[in-house]
């Protein structure tokens, strides 16, 4: 019997479990010289912060590496893709950077001490409601018919999105779930139980 997705096959009547995991990586330290540029690249720990991520990454079986456009994040796949030399890489917008904001119908779902500083929030970071996020999780938080390993090379509020729904919190959550820079956190799926928090916030290579 083949395994489909919500499926899983039994083999002497016991089921096989389907595992994704995703390794959650913030990008880099950027250039403090570039200020608050959207388009700033790393600075020079930021490219060490990078190199030690792919020595520690370098045995683990991913089937892709995923990246946020924006420079700094582009950088630090760069650099990674170093130590995963047969690991496919691509430009995903999936992972770009965004900060869940609620709607006017929504606010009441957030604590009154944060409204104000999401109303600041720039207009090409906001995300209303999550819409692109909750897309996100959908995309990546998927059972194959194999074991998957992929790594999300991506943004601090993105990390946060993910870690605060396999943990079922409350949307507003994601708030100081705070990432350093080339940090891991990895998020598993699995065909036979909800999502798990396997680590979060690994700095042991830094």
């Amino acid at each position: 019997m083949i395994y489909r997705a919500g499926h899983p096959s039994a083999i002497g009547g016991q089921a096989l479990t389907v595992r994704t995991r995703l390794y959650l990586v913030r990008h880099g330290e950027q250039d403090p010289a570039t200020g608050h540029s959207r388009n700033g690249g790393l600075s020079r720990l930021g490219r060490d912060q990078a190199d030690r991520l792919g020595r520690r990454l370098r045995t683990v079986p991913f089937s892709a590496v995923h990246h946020s456009p924006l420079t700094r994040a582009a950088q630090t796949a760069d650099i990674v893709a170093g130590h995963l030399p047969d690991v496919a890489r691509h430009e995903c917008d999936f992972v770009r950077d965004r900060t869940p904001v609620p709607s006017a119908g929504q606010r009441d779902s957030y604590p009154d001490r944060w409204l104000d500083w999401l109303d600041g929030v720039p207009d090409d970071e906001r995300d209303e409601d999550a819409i692109a996020l909750r897309a996100a999780v959908d995309h990546f938080g998927v059972i194959g018919e194999e074991d998957r390993h992929e790594l999300l090379i991506t943004h601090n509020f993105v990390i946060g999105w993910f870690v605060r729904h396999v943990l079922d919190a409350p949307d507003w959550r994601w708030i100081g779930l705070n990432q350093a820079n080339c940090a891991i956190t990895t998020v598993q799926w699995d065909s036979d139980r909800p999502p798990t928090l396997l680590s979060f916030n690994d700095t042991g290579h830094l």
